[in-house]
Parts: structure tokens; sequence; C-alpha cells
């Protein structure tokens, strides 16, 4: 790096620099440009050298607009130097002229670094936890200066330019400087303002010019077709939530009521031309029906940019960007601070696992294997045709790490939903025998991933106390939700995908051969409480051929949503946190597309709009009753009372809370009408029907206990009583007194 000029105002003698240099410079080959461009110290005065193509003369001056001195040129392509009386600080300005065009361009090669060293210390140890705020672009006054500073990290490059339309994607006119501790390249571009699009042009370590690289750090981005980076302001948003993020830092989430909304942003609701929503669209009509319909969370999948709608976002190119498709960053602030001033959560989903290998994105980013790993056994994924993450990179660790962080800080997230973590967690996911590379101790076990998601957690916990994460983790493995300090992942939440697979498996089958199938209900209670379970009907149940939800029941349309009902209210009556796919919860009978709207127009008939009201109605319900949340994920919040009468698919069973009135959950799955069913209650008295699948406003048939059950105590503790059973439906029964 060039010394500082010091004040003075001797004139050096005219510069002669090397035509080898200057030949460098104009072909963008230079090993050092601050070394020789910008200005210098020559004898007793001062040199300034610039390349600025198209310029027939260039004069110099201070940022006071006193003139410093005429350069010479010295190549036709636009290079220039020549003596400057500095009577003054850096940085300096030169006035070109072509014919009558004239412009002016501060010199970017006259300004100091902005990374230090003790930057570089945190970075290289792996310990730097606000990478978003030193990587990427960012809009900054430097020497009084306001522009943007750019980093990246690329260490194998032989050069790093940052490109874009303020400077003519000319890939020689900001050519980046190097830390080599770190392998970070950086520069201050003045006069660079927000909105302006750029890439990273690299030449790889052999000399070999890389196709143009999206920013990693970018927090804005083109719409797609476009692929640009876009440089942006610092996100301000006046924050209205302190209430509720003070609340869920306070709490333990695990006995909190917890109903999670999944949703596809650019296609739960649609303009009427088809086009997808902004963000403050979609927060004028979706908080206000999570709101009414009783969930507490909505959990977005994927956000983040990226190139091709079909991929719903898992294949993501931008991590740090929210989708352009919505609008600016500014607008999801915003959303996320609508929901949280009226008690709503956001989840994003979260794919650290994997990325495409778009030629803009980070496959190959530097000419080497950097962010993936150089083996495909280890750094390809044959699923997806996706990359895989290299977790034994510190740096590539640090990149994901501080992602989560940036979201958690920059726009309150309540949680991420990691996607695909099996797909981490085992080195022969998806592969033949060959196609793996063993661990050091010769298993099937990525040990990177498990430090990486471990750290990832820590860290997350760490910073937020509030936040929530969530597995999708389909395999068992052991302490997934459990803390990191007693061997665990770290992990706040998992995804039950036992239960997901056993129950739809079960209500698939016709009622008249569920009695064979009696263990598919009840063997999920065996490891009901051995993680923190949300139960999930997500995406990925109604995509791919495998029908909605009401699809998927078994029998004539009656039967279909009376089965879908009663399936509802055995979820919400079990163990675990809910989450439910959009259109669901009105039973859309048709596969989702990412590509329009849901089929809002179903809600005009009865049993689409019952079935949204018994959603609701469980929901509102769940939320009330403690005794159906305050023990979701521990054992003593359950207690069989029927799980035996396979021959008539009866299940019962009590939900409880440390001092709550208990509920009974009572589930006849066959269209079998049972007037008097007897069975155990734990207490005699008056126990009031709070829930009825099969109740009239939800299309139902209209049959129960009008309203309340009558237990008679028997002298051995537990009471006797008659219950009316509706065909194919659950009912809760609570006590009165």
């Amino acid at each position: 790096m060039a010394k500082s000029p010091k004040r003075s105002g001797d004139v050096a003698k005219p510069d002669t620099p090397s035509a080898a240099e200057i030949e460098a410079i104009i072909h963008g080959s230079h090993g050092d440009p601050f070394a020789f461009l910008g200005v210098h110290e020559a004898g007793k005065g001062h040199v300034a050298r610039c390349f600025i193509p198209g310029a027939e003369t260039v004069v110099a001056y201070n940022l006071a607009g006193e003139q410093l001195g005429e350069l010479v040129r010295h190549h036709d392509a636009g290079f220039f130097s020549g003596p400057v009386k500095l009577d003054g600080v850096l940085p300096v300005r030169y006035r070109a002229t072509r014919g009558d065009a004239e412009w002016t361009v501060t010199d970017p090669y006259s300004f100091w670094p902005i990374l230090g060293p003790m930057d570089d210390y945190f970075i290289k140890e792996g310990s730097h936890l606000r990478l978003f705020d030193k990587m990427g672009a960012h809009p900054i006054k430097h020497q009084g200066v306001d522009g943007f500073h750019f980093a990246v990290w690329a260490p194998n490059a032989r050069r790093v330019s940052v490109v874009g339309d303020f400077n003519d994607w000319d890939g020689r006119r900001h050519v980046m400087r190097l830390r080599r501790d770190t392998g970070i390249w950086e520069i201050f571009a003045p006069d660079v303002r927000a909105g302006a699009t750029y890439k990273f042009e690299i030449v790889g370590p052999h000399g070999e010019l890389q196709p143009l690289k999206a920013d990693p750090f970018a927090r804005r981005a083109e719409l797609r077709p476009k692929n640009a980076s876009v440089t942006t302001a610092e996100l301000e948003q006046a924050w209205d939530d302190e209430a509720h993020r003070k609340h869920w830092a306070s709490i333990d989430q695990r006995r909190q009521p917890i109903s999670i909304y999944e949703v596809h942003a650019g296609s739960w609701q649609r303009r009427d031309d088809g086009s997808m929503l902004s963000w403050d669209e979609m927060a004028a009509r979706l908080i206000p029906y999570c709101v009414d319909m009783g969930f507490s969370h909505i959990e977005f999948m994927p956000v983040t940019e990226h190139p091709y709608d079909p991929s719903w976002g898992y294949q993501t190119t931008g991590l740090y960007a929210p989708s352009a498709r919505f609008g600016e960053p500014e607008g999801f602030a915003r959303f996320v601070n609508g929901c949280h001033k009226v008690g709503l959560g956001v989840i994003l989903d979260w794919v650290p696992a994997h990325f495409p290998t778009d030629a803009h994105g980070l496959r190959h980013f530097d000419g080497t294997a950097l962010y993936e790993h150089a083996d495909p056994r280890q750094g390809f994924h044959p699923d997806w045709n996706t990359a895989i993450y290299n977790f034994g990179r510190q740096e590539v660790l640090s990149y994901l790490i501080n992602n989560a962080l940036y979201w958690a800080e920059k726009f309150h997230l309540d949680g991420l939903r990691v996607d695909a973590v099996a797909s981490m967690l085992y080195l022969d996911y998806s592969r033949k025998e060959g196609e793996w590379i063993p661990n050091e101790y010769g298993g099937r076990e990525n040990l990177e991933a498990v430090r990486f998601l471990q750290q990832m957690n820590h860290h997350a916990y760490g910073s937020h106390p509030g936040i929530m994460t969530i597995a999708e983790e389909s395999t068992s493995w052991p302490k997934v939700s459990q803390p990191v300090h007693e061997g665990g992942l770290g992990f706040g939440f998992k995804w039950n995908m036992g239960f997901m697979h056993d129950t739809l498996s079960y209500f698939a089958r016709d009622p008249i051969y569920r009695k064979h199938h009696h263990n598919e209900l009840t063997f999920g209670l065996l490891y009901a409480f051995s993680e923190n379970f949300v139960l999930p009907i997500s995406h990925d149940e109604v995509v791919h051929g495998k029908g909605s939800m009401i699809a998927k029941m078994p029998g004539d349309d009656w039967q279909k949503f009376a089965n879908l009902r009663a399936y509802y209210g055995l979820m919400w009556g079990h163990p675990g946190k809910k989450l439910l796919f959009m259109g669901q919860e009105f039973a859309q009978w048709g596969e989702w597309s990412e590509e329009r709207s849901l089929d809002w127009n179903l809600l005009d008939y009865a049993p689409h709009e019952g079935m949204r009201r018994l959603v609701r109605d469980l929901n509102l319900t769940y939320r009330a009753k403690a005794a159906l949340h305050a023990r979701d994920c521990e054992g003593e919040g359950f207690e069989w009372i029927v799980g035996d009468d396979q021959d008539n698919s009866v299940f019962a069973w009590l939900r409880k809370a440390p001092g709550e009135k208990p509920i009974a959950v009572i589930c006849n799955l066959t269209p079998t009408f049972h007037e008097r069913y007897e069975l155990s209650l734990p207490a005699a008295g008056r126990w009031r029907e709070i829930l009825n699948t099969d109740a009239e406003i939800y299309g139902g048939s209209g049959k129960g206990n009008g309203g309340r059950v009558e237990a008679h105590a028997t002298g051995s503790g537990w009471a006797k009583a008659g219950v009316t059973l509706p065909p194919l439906a659950v009912i809760m029964l609570e006590l009165e007194q």
C-alpha cells in the first residue's frame, strides 16, 4: 500500500512511468494498482497517476476545487500522470475532457483501506460475527467523500474488480486491494449511489477470466431474469416490536401455543393481472388473515433471492437479499414490523445445505472450489444438481453463521426453519457405495456439518434469545433439539416427519381397513417427547403428484371433508406444535402451484368455508387452553384413555398441564356413529364439549353431545361416561368444575 502523502507545496519532477506498468494497467493485469495509481511521493513532491478511458485531457483538483496540476497523457487508452501540488490531504478529483464533453472522476486509488487489522484478526479466527456490516457493499462517507465500500472474499484470485453501471462494467477501473492475511479484496468506490447495479470481475489463479459474479453478501439484487447485485442504503426501520420480542425472549417456547402458517409469498394471493404482491400489499391482506385465523407465526418458504421461480426459493443465489420479486428490502422489514405489532411471529426457511450452480453464483467463485468441496463426492448434490457448502472451511461457516445472525438482527426475524438438515448430517445421503468419502473415523456422519449447526445455534440463541430454530430432519439423529452443551445440535424444535408420514398413511386408507393399521396412530407416541416436535403438513405434502390434503382423503365428497376435519382435530389435539401449508386450511382441491394464486373462490362454498372455520377454531382453542399446548414437548402432558380399540378405530387421550383442567381428545375414525360409547374420564362431573369437528357450522352432520357429557364416579378414582361419537370426527371435552 502506498504511503499517505504528506502536506506539501513542493512539485515533483515530471513523471515517467514504465511502459510495462502502463500496459499492465491498461490491460487489467497489474499486480498492485494501489502501489502505482493514485497519488505518490516523488522526491520532494508528489505525482498523480490515473486511468480514465476515453479522456483526452485530465486536470487534478482537491475536494475544495483547487487545481493541483495538469496531467500528461502517456497512452491513448487513457493513462495519465504528472506532478501535483498537494496543498492539502487526499483524496483528489480529476476533471477529464474529450472534445466538448467534460466529466469528473474521484480517484478511488487515493483512499485508505476501510477494513482494519482487528477485522483481519477476527475474520481469520472465524469469530467475526458482524461480517454483514463489513462485507458486500455498504454506503459510507470516507475521507469526506460519499460512496460505497465493496469487500469480497476471493483468496485464490489473481485480480478482483468491482464492475457496474457506474464504471461501464470496465474491470480495469476499480481493481480492488487484496488483504493477503484473509484473502479479502476491498475498495472504496467514491460517488457511487444507492441503486447502482454491480458484480465482481474475477481473474482466476491461472489468469482465466471468470463469469461475472454476484456479490455473496449483496443486500439487494435485480429482478429476475437479471441477476446483478444492487447497491442499497443501510436498512432503516422504525421498529415497534419491543413488547413482542421481549415476550419471546423471556419465556420457554416449548410451553407456548405455536401454530405456524406456511406461506409461499409468490402464490398465496396475486393481483388481478396475475403479478405478485409487494410486501406492503401482502401485509394488508396476509397479516389480518393470519390474526383472524389464530396462527401464531407465518413461516415463509425462502424469500432470499433466487433465479428460478419453480425452485420455490430453495436454490438461492443471494442469501442476504430479500427477493426483488416483492419489492425493496425495506418492504420486508415493514412486513415483519407489522406482524410483530399484532403478535405474529415470522419464520424464514433457510437453506445452508447447498447452493445452485448458476454461473453468477458461488460455484468456483474465484476460479477454484471456494464455497464448495472440490471433490464431487463431497461437493455435488445428486438430488438437486447443486453444490454443497464446504463446512470444513472456517470462512464458509462464518458466511453462513453471519447470515443467520443478519436476518435476526436486521429484520427482527423470530426464527429460522433450516431446510434439508438430514442431507447435511450424512456423508452418504442419496449416494451409493463408493460415491461418498467417510469421515476421519471411517463413519458416514458429516462431523463438519454437525459442528456448523452447533455453532450456528449457539451464536443465534446467544445473540438473540427470543429466536426459534427448527430443523427439517427426517432421520433418528439423536438430540436434534437438545442444547449444544448437552451434546445436541442446539435446535429449538424439529419437524416430526414420522407423525406426518404415519398419519397421512392411516387417513388415506378406507376406514374399513383402518383397524388393521391402528398402530400407525399409536406408534408415534412412543417417541413423541424425544425431541421438541413441530407437526408439519407442509408444501412437500401437496406437490409432485401427492395431491392436496382433501384429495388424499378416501370416500365420497362428504367423507373426504369429514376425514380431513377429523385429521385436523387429531393433529391439534396431538402433542407437538402445529404447521399447516397455505390453502389446506380451506381444503383446496388442486395441488399447489407456485405459478398462480390459491383458489380463494372455494370459500364461497359451505364445505370449504366450514373447513376454514374449523382450523380457526382449532387454533383459538389450542391457544386458549394451556392443557393443549403447555406440555406439548413433555410426557406429563399426555395420557392415553383408549389406545387399543382397533375394532372401532377409536382413540382417546388426555392433554394436561399443571394447574389446568385436563382436556379429553376423542377420535372416531370410521363413519360408524356411536350414540353411547363407554369410556373413562379422570374425574366425575360435567364435561363440556369445547370442540366437535362434526358440527354443522364446519360442514358436518351436527351429531354430538349437546354441549356436555356427564361422567359418573365409580369408586376407582376414574369416572365412567357414555359419549356420543359422531362419524369420522374428533371431539374435545373439558371438565367444567
